[in-house]
């Protein structure tokens, strides 16, 4: 549920989970695959995550790797068109919906969530006379993150302990606020526990109703759902994901993550979603600029966030539109460059090592490249 693995050097205040040891090891890296293979072969070799996928889609054309396995016991391979969580990238999907309904005029983003939902921002300084839903979207309340309350926790004992966003809400709220609405930048995941809340009073239905209804049926991302509370299970294909140990969390109740990071996804639809995004395809021209105007992110130049979107540059100084996603078991690279170029990568371990985080991070970079990937292997 953090950000991005690109802002590792930020504690993104929502993750949930804790280092994971390399464990797994795959074949030597072989000379002559193409570039992007041999950088996601670095991710599971030279980095030691267990497995990991990049899929790449321009202009109609999707090619796919994979390294690794998916499986440290079965030792089988790294699926092809493997589900995973997606952690925080479901920010962007509620922003999106969110944003929808700014155009329906049935939400105003410079409104104060006291509007909306009265008497759910108060007490120990916070307000939500203060909070607009811009604010909300862009990190820029102030509210803390209830996940920072769940950091150090044995994993075990929130694997199946679930949770109602109003409940976590009322985590956010026994602290003060960061700081004057408006005034500063903070990742908070209880931002987005409070714009799902939005969508759900706005339009009656679960913000799962609503991203099925809204996002996914109409572009056909049938890979893609918002598990809801005890809905543990992935579905298949999938890689198992991993947490330290190491030890086997791929059935977990995601609900103390809901619209802040539940979503369970595919690289192929990733990929599809973002390019559909910002090509024009999910928002009047109107509400993607605004999704798209930007403050910047302390401590990480060259990045900026706007509306459940990052700005950011690759090591060329190439620049993309996207998010990250960290959650138990799996961390996700995901975006799109001007030219509709896009790129997800994932690996089944979260968090892991700097050395994977730092290999998956310029494997997402080889991906995303201008250049063309090459012949893309089958993974192993």
């Amino acid at each position: 549920m953090r950000k991005s693995l690109p802002g590792k050097r930020i504690v993104a205040a929502g993750t949930l989970v804790t280092l994971l040891a390399a464990t797994t090891a795959a074949p030597a890296l072989a000379a002559t695959a193409s570039p992007l293979q041999r950088a996601l072969d670095r991710v599971t070799t030279q980095g030691g995550a267990p497995g990991a996928e990049a899929v790449v889609a321009d202009h109609g054309r999707v090619t796919e790797a994979r390294s690794g396995v998916g499986d440290v016991t079965t030792r089988t391979p790294y699926p092809r068109d493997a589900k995973f969580r997606a952690g925080s990238i479901t920010k962007t999907f509620v922003a999106t919906v969110v944003l929808q309904l700014a155009a329906e005029e049935k939400i105003d983003l410079d409104a104060p969530i006291e509007r909306y939902l009265p008497g759910l921002l108060t007490g120990n300084g916070n307000d939500g006379r203060k909070i607009t839903v811009r604010h909300v979207l862009q990190h820029t309340s102030g509210l803390y993150s209830y996940t920072e309350d769940l950091l150090g926790t044995d994993p075990e004992a929130v694997r199946h302990r679930g949770a109602e966003p109003g409940e976590l809400v009322a985590m956010a709220l026994r602290h003060p606020p960061l700081f004057a609405p408006g005034s500063g930048w903070s990742y908070s995941n209880t931002n987005y526990i409070v714009a799902g809340m939005l969508v759900e009073k706005l339009t009656g239905h679960s913000a799962a109703t609503e991203i099925t209804r809204r996002i996914t049926r109409p572009l056909g991302l049938r890979g893609t759902s918002l598990p809801g509370r005890g809905d543990e299970r992935l579905p298949a294909p999938h890689a198992r994901g991993y947490v330290p140990g190491p030890a086997d969390f791929t059935e977990f109740d995601p609900s103390i993550a809901g619209t802040a990071g539940a979503l369970v996804s595919t690289g192929r639809d990733l990929d599809a979603f973002y390019t559909a995004l910002l090509g024009g395809r999910l928002l009047p021209a109107a509400q993607l600029a605004e999704m798209k105007r930007t403050v910047p992110v302390p401590g990480e130049p060259g990045t900026d966030y706007g509306l459940g979107l990052f700005h950011r540059t690759l090591p060329d100084g190439t620049r993309y539109w996207g998010h990250g996603g960290d959650i138990f078991g799996f961390a996700t690279l995901a975006g799109v460059l001007d030219t509709g170029r896009s790129a997800t990568v994932s690996v089944n371990e979260d968090p892991a090592p700097d050395a994977v985080r730092d290999d998956t991070e310029a494997a997402f970079a080889v991906a995303l490249s201008r250049k063309p990937a090459g012949t893309v292997g089958t993974g192993r």
